[in-house]
Formats: structure tokens, sequence, C-alpha cells
């Protein structure tokens, strides 16, 4: 048998290493009991506070509601995005995703604590009674939007088919805030549109990102593909809010058949995810033009960036509205749920566009100037990361900016973005010709 025996100095080195390793664990062990000490003293403050105001406020108070309120403010101040449901909310999120609800018609946002309007939906009472993206809604019947949570301001909006409302409505061109009477409808949201633009080019807008909306864009372009099938195809996101980022992955999936088409980084493993496209059901190799604009955000992002980092699509319009954040709905057991953003999205090549957007590689400005708020605008985003605008490949894009012709009333003729679009769709057809009778 071979004894070996540590020398003097390696037995006391390894004694140095166990002593530091032991105190770094002491170190460790005794600030978590000191972050523990303070959250116990946190909530002994709160449980105080609680019992102060059941005790002596001058009305009695039910101690759900309270508390309720409390993880709502508490909850409310991490970002715009995250928030606390109370199990009425839950299911109005839950409707939310299939698309179909009683109410106006329109997608909001908080801007400098005020109410603001991001986009009317087509076909909705609000748009057509006027409502524009950036107006502040500063009062809904008698109660003010100051400072008034999105879930409270949507359950407010919310209710039966055929009831009225009434909002306070301050625009820039107003010098006091006009009333809107609006009659309440079954907003059901068509999250595909559709046609055939002329000579064999196609046009898809989607609305949002709900369930089933990447079957029923496949459906969209089965009909609006001609036998020799299509010359290109415009996909319109513009004033798309987002949705269902699984909706989002599977419309990307769509026109690329193999490939990253978003992952998403957090604090834990959980949070870290990866999606990728699949060659089956893949769309033929036509040319694409994707529409963006400031109010085209989250799920709309996501596809705009994918298909334009893999090379698939030029994104045409204006820069898009910068929301590069996920949120995860967590169920509660009383049936209340946290709406809580647990990472960030980046694109193919690793871009972060959270507070920037998707720059277009196509810059045409719509004629109608359109107030678009965007998520650098909202109190308490989460800030952009260094370097997140910029594509690794370090390729320089083309930009191009148009504005559109107007009449003289000031209104629109046309719908210039989608007309430049349908233009360079042309073009390429026409280069594509030359090029292979050249060859």
């Amino acid at each position: 048998m071979i004894k070996r025996f540590l020398s003097p100095r390696v037995l006391s080195g390894v004694l140095v290493l166990a002593i530091i390793f032991t105190a770094g664990q002491w170190a460790l062990s005794q600030k978590v009991v000191a972050v523990q000490n303070e959250t116990y003293k946190s909530l002994k403050i709160f449980a105080d506070v609680l019992g102060i105001v059941q005790k002596d406020y001058t009305e009695e108070k039910d101690s759900k509601e309270l508390i309720y309120s409390a993880l709502k403010g508490m909850v409310k101040k991490l970002d715009p995005h995250s928030s606390f449901l109370t199990p009425d909310d839950y299911k109005e999120m839950q409707i939310d995703t299939k698309g179909v609800f009683g109410g106006i018609g329109i997608e909001i946002s908080m801007r400098d604590g005020v109410l603001t309007v991001v986009a009317p939906i087509e076909d909705t009472p609000a748009y057509r009674a006027g409502i524009l993206a950036g107006d502040k809604i500063v009062k809904i019947e008698d109660k003010s939007t100051k400072d008034m949570s999105l879930t409270d301001a949507v359950g407010l909006m919310r209710g039966k088919k055929g009831t009225d409302l009434r909002i306070y409505v301050m625009r820039k061109s107003f010098k006091k805030p006009k009333p809107f009477t609006l009659t309440r409808a079954r907003i059901k949201i068509k999250s595909v549109k559709f046609r055939s633009l002329e000579d064999g080019f196609g046009y898809v807008r989607l609305t949002q990102f709900q369930e089933n909306s990447a079957r029923d864009m496949r459906k969209a372009l089965k009909k609006i593909t001609p036998k020799e099938g299509l010359k290109g195809l415009v996909l319109d996101l513009r004033n798309n809010p987002g949705g269902l980022l699984t909706e989002a992955v599977a419309v990307s999936d769509i026109f690329l058949s193999s490939g990253m088409i978003v992952f998403t980084k957090g604090r834990n493993d959980v949070a870290k995810m990866e999606f990728t496209a699949d060659k089956p059901g893949t769309e033929p190799d036509y040319p694409v033009i994707v529409l963006v604009n400031g109010g085209s955000a989250s799920a709309s992002e996501i596809v705009a960036g994918a298909l334009q980092d893999h090379k698939r699509a030029i994104v045409l319009g204006t820069q898009s509205f910068g929301k590069g954040s996920v949120q995860t709905i967590i169920p509660l057991s009383d049936g209340s749920a946290v709406r809580l953003t647990t990472s960030k999205y980046y694109t193919p090549s690793g871009r972060s566009i959270q507070a920037k957007g998707i720059e277009p590689d196509i810059v045409v400005e719509a004629g109608t100037p359109q107030m678009h708020i965007k998520e650098k605008d909202l109190e308490g985003h989460l800030e952009a990361e260094d370097g997140s605008d910029k594509i690794k490949s370090g390729k320089k894009k083309i930009k191009i900016k148009e504005s559109a012709t107007k009449s003289v009333d000031g209104a629109e003729k046309v719908d210039i973005q989608l007309e430049r679009a349908l233009d360079y769709l042309k073009s390429w057809t026409i280069f594509k010709g030359m090029l292979k009778n050249a060859s």
C-alpha cells in the first residue's frame, strides 16, 4: 500500500481555501438573512397599516379589496406591462385573446398617468366616431383617468352590447375635452383581412395576434393565390398592437423554412426560450414587403424582425413601437393572476428592440401625421440595451424617405405606404425577369 501525505505548505493552502470558502458561505447566508429580516419588517408595516385602515377608517372596507389594491399598486410600479389581475380582470384578459368582447373598440395605454389611445380598432364604435391614435381619454363617465390602471379603465369601458358610454377626449386641436357618446357593440376582431391586388400580387392585413391567426392567414393566402402562384405579397402589420407570442411564431414560420424566429432571455432558465422555423408548410419564395408603423408592437415586431433578419422580406414604413418584453400570466389560487414581465425577446440576429423598435429598410411616411405614442414614452418603461439597434452582420440598410401626396383639403389621396410597397414588388418582378432573360 502506498501512502500519500500532503506537505505542510500544501496542507496550509488547503486550510486557507477552506476558511475562505466557509467565510464566503457565511457572508452569503448573512446577506440572505438580512434580506429576509428586512422583508419581514416591511410585511409587518403592511399588516399594521392594513389593521389601522380596517379599525379606524371612516367607512368599513373589505380586507380582500384592500389587499388587491395594494398588490395592484406594487406590480404596477414595475413597468407599464406588468399588472395584478383580480379574478374578473383575469377573465377579461382571457376573453381578449379570443378576440370577442363587448366594448367600444380601442387599444389603450398609459402615458404620463393619462389614458391614451394607441389605435382605434377598425369597424368599431370608436373608429366610426372619429377617435384617433394619440387622443387622451381624460374621463370615463364621471371618473377621471388620472393615474387609473389600464385594467380598471378597460373594466369601465367594457359592457353589454347596446349600452351607452360617454368618454371625454382631449386632442391638440381641442381647446377643452370633448365628450363622445359611444354605443357599445359586440367587438369581434377579425384578425386577418385580405384581398388580391392587381396582376397576381396579394395583400394580407393582421389586425392583432389572437387564437388561430396563423391558421386564418394560411386560409387567406390560399384564397388570394392564383394558379400560377403569387408574384409578391404585402403583409400589413400597421397599428397591430401584438398579442399571442405563439401566433407570432406561427405566422413567421409560414414564410421561413428553417432557423431562429425569436429567442427570449430573463433572470432564470424558465424565461429562456428559443423558437425556430420548420420546413413543412412553408410558402414559396416569392417577394414579401412588411408594412409597419408606430402602432406596430410586440408580436408584430417579432414577425417583422424575423423576416427582416432572414432577408425574407423588406420592411417598409416608419419606426415601430418598441415593445421588446415578454409577459407571463401566473394564475393564483383564488382565481386572480399576475401578469409579469419575465424576459425580453430578441430577433434572430440578436437585436433587442426594447424601447427602440424595428427600423424599416425603406422609410415611407404616411401623408396624415400619425400621433403614435412609443414604448419609450411610457412611464416606467424598461430601458433599451446598449447597442441593441445595431445588426450583428454590420450590413448597412437602404433608407428612402417619401411622403404622401395630399389633396386640396389635406386628406390623403391614397395609402402611399401600400402603393409604394406594390411599386417595389412590381419593380422586383420586372428586374428578375430581365436578369433571367440576360442569363
